[in-house]
């Protein structure tokens, strides 16, 4: 599979958007109609999924706790972790079902001065992807993102709510 990732993402616009803006998961939770909604795949009463706003990889998505918390170790308790943990397991696992993977990259990334909300990324890597554009070359979107129709984000997030079914 080819990654092509010729759309251009301007980090400055986007720093300055998620360290000035009220925090997205907690909007997503509320219903926010400024996000596609369409794209939650997965949703119980304590955890969300949905697709990365800002796909690097096809099938890149994130997992979070509906409740604002902010570090993935002191705020949590031994249970809420395992939770959290199981929903990335299982929405990881129904995204491998439906997106080829070479390896699948898990991990919590944030800041307290921006996109504090704890959230863990799911992003599929690639089958054939050059050994120099994997692990964080692949995540970071100053290298571009993929080009990525909204139909081609619901027609996934259905495939993925499928698998989770």
């Amino acid at each position: 599979m080819s990654l092509d990732r010729n759309v251009p993402f301007d980090l400055r616009a986007y720093e300055e958007q998620v360290r000035s803006s009220a925090c997205f998961i907690c909007a997503i939770v509320a219903g926010d109609p400024a996000y596609d909604l369409e794209q939650i795949v997965y949703e119980d009463e304590r955890h969300l999924a949905f697709l990365n706003r800002y796909p690097t990889l096809p099938g890149y998505l994130l997992v979070s706790p509906k409740r604002h918390v902010e570090h993935v170790v002191r705020d949590l308790s031994e249970d809420d972790y395992l939770a959290l943990m199981r929903v990335v397991r299982t929405v990881a696992l129904a995204v491998e079902s439906v997106v080829p993977s070479e390896r699948t990259y898990l991990l919590s990334l944030g800041s307290q001065q921006g996109n504090a909300h704890l959230h863990w990324h799911v992003a599929p890597l690639p089958p054939g992807t050059p050994y120099e554009r994997q692990q964080y070359h692949a995540l970071m979107s100053e290298h571009g993102l993929i080009p990525w129709t909204r139909e081609q984000a619901e027609d996934l997030a259905d495939r993925v709510r499928r698998a989770l079914a």
